[in-house]
């Protein structure tokens, strides 16, 4: 009786010792069949987001000369990074009449969080004037 318990034993066991085999080699076929739709596609997806990205910018250093901009753009000063503008209105007519700035987006572009805390802290008042001077020594 154990004799014929351990056979069966042994038998389901090579069973699925077989069936994980023929699974994972099923699985590595199927994977291999599909990779070169899926390289195509994330190839696609990556150029996509390229141009994406490369159009952003553009649209960044376009912006000042599009309509609707908030300030003149001889009065606009390209900083990039946080933000993408900081505008002396009224600087081109000789007296800074505020400062003002400005991150531009395209699309459904969101604020990074560095521009929601600058943002936040610029709302706050959480903005000073520095004047710093070269020691000359």
């Amino acid at each position: 009786m154990m004799l014929i318990v351990a056979g069966v034993l042994g038998l389901f066991c090579l069973g699925l010792l077989l069936g994980l085999m023929l699974g994972k080699r099923g699985g590595r076929l199927e994977a291999e069949k599909e990779l070169p739709d899926r390289l195509s596609a994330e190839r696609e997806d990556a150029v996509r987001r390229s141009r994406a990205v490369l159009g952003g910018q553009v649209a960044e250093q376009l912006a000042p000369y599009l309509p609707g901009f908030p300030c003149s753009f001889e009065d606009a000063r390209f900083l990039g990074k946080p933000l993408d503008y900081v505008c002396f209105s009224g600087a081109s007519s000789g007296e800074i009449d505020e400062i003002v700035f400005v991150e531009v987006k395209t699309g459904e572009a969101s604020l990074s969080k560095v521009e929601k805390s600058a943002r936040q802290a610029i709302i706050d008042g959480r903005v000073r004037w520095v004047e710093y001077r070269i020691p000359l020594d």
